[in-house]
């Protein structure tokens, strides 16, 4: 019985001291280390030809990260080349009116109308003349009248056609040409655009953390390719509560320990803000009553060159 109480005693000593060893002390708070994180993402789909980058590499902005196969917009490029060059032929003939051929081809059909007119206005007046002294019926009459008419009616309009050819185009019909031609540089330029963006650009410095597809596969538009970080972006993030964030001012200089490299390191509170969900907790040891608010501290470090070697969501501690 006796040698029970003492296995027991002796098990409960040795589970204090394992919690006391892994518990933090009681005036130090656990964070994590922060970067800001950024992605690099496609416009428009296309498979992976090419990837230029690998991942923990540094990159700097305007690097070409990754390159896609579009076939489609080669075509599209193809198929708004020919829409221009007929646009632009539409336009300048628009501009230049009628050539001299065609005004020798309406010249021509106008003197033969005007011939034809002529004779069919005599012989409507012989007839006209014969029908006053009851020689013809008014069947004739009614015939000679039918073709006299229609031989002014196609004289006149060949007047018209033959004077429009030679005063020009129409200013409306020019405009019309002249926004044809501006809808296919639209979208010549368009697909341009879209070809280049096949190639895949670094936005900004950053540290390539993760790629997410390989050769071969398809990226979808919005898709994420590269995740990565900013450089010189690092922060270290705490969260106490409300009993406890009196001690902490906005401008205030800590000091803060990296427990897996055993280096100390000073850094600045640059925010203190309230946190409104329990999840948003990173603190290993959230000791505050739940009836409390709970609020965040970001500190930025004093020496980046220092933070710049830290792992992104490595347990700090603040002292």
């Amino acid at each position: 019985m006796k040698t029970n109480l003492y296995t027991r005693f002796a098990a409960a000593i040795i589970l204090v001291a394992i919690a006391s060893c892994g518990a933090p002390a009681p005036n130090n708070k656990e964070g994590k280390v922060k970067r800001e994180s950024i992605s690099v993402t496609t416009k428009i789909p296309g498979r992976i030809n090419t990837l230029l980058v690998q991942e923990g590499e540094l990159v700097k902005k305007g690097d070409t990260l990754a390159i896609l196969d579009i076939p489609e917009v080669d075509a599209k490029i193809a198929q708004a080349q020919g829409a221009v060059r007929s646009a632009a032929a539409q336009y300048e003939m628009t501009e230049r009116g009628a050539t001299a051929n065609q005004l020798k081809q309406l010249q021509a059909k106008h003197d033969a109308l005007k011939e034809q007119f002529e004779f069919a206005q005599k012989s409507f007046r012989r007839v006209e003349a014969m029908f006053t002294d009851s020689l013809v019926s008014p069947q004739t009459y009614d015939e000679a009248f039918a073709k006299y008419q229609g031989a002014r009616a196609q004289y006149q309009a060949v007047i018209a056609e033959l004077d429009e050819a030679k005063s020009g185009v129409r200013r409306e019909n020019r405009l019309m040409a002249l926004g044809q031609q501006e809808r296919a540089s639209g979208a010549l330029r368009e697909a341009e655009v879209a070809a280049n963006e096949r190639y895949v650009i670094a936005p900004t410095d950053m540290t390539i953390e993760t790629i997410t597809l390989h050769v071969g596969e398809l990226a979808t538009p919005g898709y994420a390719l590269f995740n990565g970080y900013l450089p010189g972006s690092t922060w270290f993030r705490f969260t106490l509560p409300e009993n406890e964030i009196g001690a902490v001012q906005q401008g205030q200089d800590v000091d803060i320990y990296i427990p897996y490299l055993r280096e100390h390191t000073k850094g600045t509170v640059t925010l203190i803000k309230q946190l409104t969900k329990y999840a948003n907790v990173t603190t290993a040891y959230p000791e505050y009553e739940m009836e409390q608010a709970v609020y965040e501290i970001k500190v930025v470090p004093q020496q980046q060159e220092i933070a710049q070697k830290l792992l992104n969501n490595a347990t700090v501690t603040l002292n």
